[in-house]
């Protein structure tokens, strides 16, 4: 396909596709997936090899939150039953991180719920990553508190954090249809205040929430000019008590084809397969690893994921192999000396600049995410009872 061989010949120098080559990417066909796939391959290679980044997700405090995003089982007014509990001491979180390590994680997210945290809240993370670099000095810290300051982004900074995470989620059209208690605009100013302090900024998106191919796209490409260092793709997680529940609208095929979309705008980006790939992406997670180069091991927030053991397997059995503590994640031109972000490759500022002609279809292929849904499989999502916040040993 002559657009698959421009995209890899882009890819490759590090250029991002435009809106025109994303939006034809999300429209081939199943008939074309393994060469949408393959092609995505050979840039993922070019700039991360054969190297897997594991990561870790630690919940340091779990639901009750004010915020009322859709798609969320910690959401004002969900039902779902899932695990409620308030911050987790440093040791107790330190204990959940240490068995993510153990497990092969190089870097640990601790994730909180909640609209944005107070000033102590940022001391309790501070006190918090004390404990785990006490015993695992070299792991990479990630935050994710919700909206931030510009202090407290430098404070986490001076705490030891190494990254924050703020997901756009959604693309600024139909943010508002999706959430109401903040706006897409407030997510953007904190993605850039993470990024001024310092941090490494990681920031992502959630497909199948009855997003449009268009809507996609231009989640992506925001995440390019915000010159984010990875990119978390998120597949919703339809869990009962929540507004989003009936939403069965994926197939494993059109999810690789926006991971492989999201590689051709990103390139040179940690693209991180992350929530729900076990539900929609199924028997085909191990080729999704031919396109990401970064997957979250074991157990999320509030629900379960795959044996930790069968994550370590599926990679391996793929032909990749788990990135070390001293390899480094990002190609060179995009680090720093003090491992902070280097930014975009001038080639990204194009990206958004091609005429926006329409491109194919994107409901024509039938493993798009258009049309009627699929039924409801709730046999498939399954809550955590296990890890923070339990007395159960963590799946890592």
């Amino acid at each position: 396909m002559d657009l698959l061989t421009r995209l890899v010949d882009k890819g490759l120098r590090g250029e991002s596709a435009t809106r025109e080559e994303a939006l034809a990417v999300l429209a081939t066909s199943d008939d074309d997936l393994l060469a949408v796939v393959t092609a995505a391959g050979r840039v993922r290679r070019r700039w991360f090899g054969n190297r897997v980044k594991l990561n870790y997700l630690v919940n340091l405090k779990s639901g009750l939150c004010p915020e009322d995003c859709s798609y969320c089982s910690q959401r004002l007014g969900s039902t779902a039953g899932i695990l409620k509990y308030s911050w987790l001491r440093p040791q107790e979180a330190a204990d959940a991180a240490e068995a993510g390590v153990a497990g092969g994680a190089k870097r640990v997210c601790l994730v909180a719920s909640g609209r944005g945290p107070t000033d102590r809240d940022v001391e309790r993370v501070a006190d918090t990553i004390a404990a785990i670099k006490d015993r695992a000095p070299d792991v990479e810290i990630c935050a994710c508190l919700g909206l931030l300051s510009d202090r407290q982004a430098t404070r986490l900074r001076e705490a030891g954090v190494d990254a924050y995470n703020h997901n756009l989620n959604t693309s600024e059209e139909v943010y508002g249809e999706i959430c109401t208690t903040h706006t897409f605009a407030d997510r953007v100013r904190t993605v850039r205040s993470s990024h001024e302090a310092g941090l490494s900024a990681c920031s992502g998106l959630i497909a199948g929430m009855g997003e449009t191919p268009e809507d996609l796209v231009g989640t992506v490409l925001a995440l390019r000019e915000l010159a984010v260092d990875s990119v978390p793709v998120n597949f919703l997680i339809p869990f009962e008590g929540t507004p989003l529940s009936e939403n069965w609208t994926l197939t494993p095929q059109h999810c690789l084809r926006i991971l492989a979309m999201t590689r051709f705008v990103c390139p040179d980006v940690e693209v991180r397969l992350a929530g729900g790939r076990e539900i929609h992406l199924r028997t085909l997670q191990p080729l999704a690893l031919h396109v990401v180069n970064s997957i979250f091991l074991g157990d999320y927030l509030t629900s379960e994921g795959q044996p930790g053991a069968a994550d370590l397997d599926m990679i391996a059995d793929a032909g990749f192999e788990v990135e070390q503590a001293d390899e480094p994640s990002l190609p060179e031109h995009r680090r720093t000396q003090d491992g902070g972000t280097a930014g975009a490759p001038a080639a990204a500022a194009q990206a958004d600049t091609a005429a926006d002609a329409p491109a194919a279809d994107a409901s024509s292929g039938t493993g798009t995410a258009t049309g009627s849904p699929a039924s409801a499989r709730t046999d498939l999502v399954a809550l955590r009872r296990r890890g923070a916040g339990t007395d159960l040993p963590p799946n890592a």
